[in-house]
């Protein structure tokens, strides 16, 4: 293990474990998974930015999805105009199984085979149709670019029974600067009652803050985590949401604590993990903030950078839709 590099241990140590122990389970999207229940990584953000070095990281992927939830955006021509396309799934699916879808069948496209070439032709090709109708056509984007109540409704405009809007990040803000001692520095994402109306219910769903000595640590509870693509993202996610955080709140960043419910790997997951482990850890990378921001809704994608980030490659697996 290099130097400034504790917390990939950490996360290869969760792969290792859930490998060894885990157990092997069906699952909602018919792939199969092992997983266990109940893990906990901490890591010290003042040793470093936790991407992981195993394999790259998309790291603007990252900055543009949580600056997404942070505008309380919910629509997908953000992220499309970002070239982030990690949530296109779930919106071409309420496309392609509309009336108004007039292209080849895409009956079972979340558990396609990645072998079949005329399948995947014709899906990359309807995909591709897809985004550009998003980008270019307000009505179209209007009617399949939204997601439903996910995060960014949540975080920025949760509906209380008396109709009134709740800024859920706005006043966390506003206590970790006033009340730094609270025990209520919480934001939430589960909404019980906007769950049907979500394309996918929130997997990363309470976060809490906690200052002491002038940092600032957050706790992230996430009741379903895919270890291996959608756990590095939420770790780098969130430790960056904590640094920018505690930059508006004048504080320096403490801990963050990324506690997991159902944590697992899916079954056609399992060679890419092993050959993750096979792999040296390198130094962990710097974060760069731009320094003229005065609030955190003011950043733009190009105002977050990473210095000395240099992984190995990244490693290709299939999502489960």
């Amino acid at each position: 293990m290099t130097m400034g590099n504790s917390y990939e241990n950490q996360y290869l140590e969760l792969c290792r474990h859930v490998l060894e122990n885990g157990n092997d389970r069906g699952d909602r999207t018919g792939t199969g998974t092992r997983s266990v229940f109940g893990y906990q990584m901490r890591f010290n953000l003042q040793e470093g930015f936790p991407l992981l070095t195993t394999k790259r990281v998309p790291f603007k992927l990252i900055v543009s999805e949580l600056l997404w939830f942070l505008k309380g955006d919910t629509n997908i021509r953000y992220l499309l105009l970002h070239n982030n396309n990690i949530w296109n799934e779930w919106a071409f699916q309420k496309w392609v199984e509309s009336d108004e879808y007039d292209g080849p069948d895409m009956t079972n496209f979340g558990i396609r085979s990645q072998e079949d070439e005329k399948f995947n032709k014709r899906y990359q090709e309807q995909m591709e149709r897809f985004k550009k109708l998003i980008i270019e056509d307000d009505e179209f984007a209007n009617k399949y670019g939204h997601l439903g109540d996910v995060y960014g409704k949540q975080w920025r405009h949760w509906k209380s029974s008396n109709d009134e809007t709740i800024d859920q990040i706005n006043q966390v803000i506003n206590d970790i600067k006033n009340k730094p001692q609270s025990r209520r520095l919480i934001v939430s994402a589960w909404n019980p009652e906007d769950i049907p109306n979500m394309a996918l219910p929130p997997c990363h769903t309470l976060f809490q803050f906690y200052v002491a000595d002038g940092k600032l640590s957050c706790q992230l509870y996430q009741r379903s985590g895919d270890i291996f693509l959608g756990i590095p993202f939420n770790i780098a996610s969130y430790s960056l949401l904590t640094h920018l955080i505690a930059k508006e709140c004048n504080l320096e960043v403490g801990d963050f604590v990324h506690t997991i419910g159902d944590a697992h790997i899916y079954h056609n997951h399992f060679e890419q993990v092993e050959l993750q482990l096979s792999r040296d850890l390198k130094d962990a990378p710097n974060l760069l903030i731009k320094e003229d921001k005065q609030s955190i809704f003011e950043y733009e994608v190009q105002d977050v950078k990473l210095e000395n980030y240099n992984p190995h490659p990244s490693i290709k697996a299939p999502i489960a839709v």
